[in-house]
């Protein structure tokens, strides 16, 4: 299997280059957010813990979110891999989809890190939001966003570093630009299992 975590900072471009790379390499596209919503309006038991959470301003915890990742794991077993976006968020969470991977026989081949300034990432998000007219990523909002990511996320970058699966990729240029590096990076691996 050929499982990809798609990593980086707010407006790095995840969400675009992960629609690439789902169409190139026919992978199951994993998002912990549309994974919540879909979990919240099917009403299944971690939906409805989920969404009672949320209505109150609380962070979902992380067994809710595993159990959430383990599920489509489980219902998705017939694909040719997964790309993980937004999640594993944490160095915890990491070693949880390690050891969900490991009890089905496979494991995160590669984490592609998207590297983008933070000024060029601040551009990006202001963009975003006049064009999608998202009121709440403001420069404080978004510098808020960047900080938390820094602080907290940033070091899942490690965590695989640390076992020789972490690749960064310079996400700046055009999509096409950013997409043949990150489809260099994949094919290396597969030409490598293959």
């Amino acid at each position: 299997m050929l499982n990809i975590v798609i990593f980086g900072p707010p407006g790095a471009g995840k969400g675009t280059q992960s629609k690439l790379i789902i169409d190139k390499y026919k992978l199951m596209h994993l998002s912990t957010g549309d994974i919540l919503r879909g979990e919240m309006a099917n009403e299944t038991p971690l939906g409805l813990e989920a969404k009672n959470l949320i209505e109150k301003g609380e962070l979902v915890p992380d067994d809710i979110v595993i159990g959430m990742v383990k599920n489509k794991i489980d219902n998705n077993s017939d694909h040719k891999g997964f790309i993980f976006d937004g999640f594993p968020r944490t160095n915890d969470q990491a070693r949880a989809l390690d050891n969900i991977l490991e009890e089905r026989g496979t494991s995160i081949s590669v984490m592609i890190s998207l590297e983008v300034e933070e000024e060029e990432l601040i551009k990006r998000l202001l963009k975003r939001a006049e064009e999608e007219g998202r009121k709440d990523d403001n420069i404080d909002v978004i510098r808020n966003r960047i900080k938390v990511y820094n602080e907290v996320t940033s070091s899942v970058a490690d965590y695989y570093a640390e076992t020789g699966r972490h690749r960064p990729v310079v996400g700046t240029g055009s999509v096409e630009e950013i997409f043949d590096r990150i489809s260099a990076v994949i094919d290396e691996l597969e030409n490598k299992a293959g």
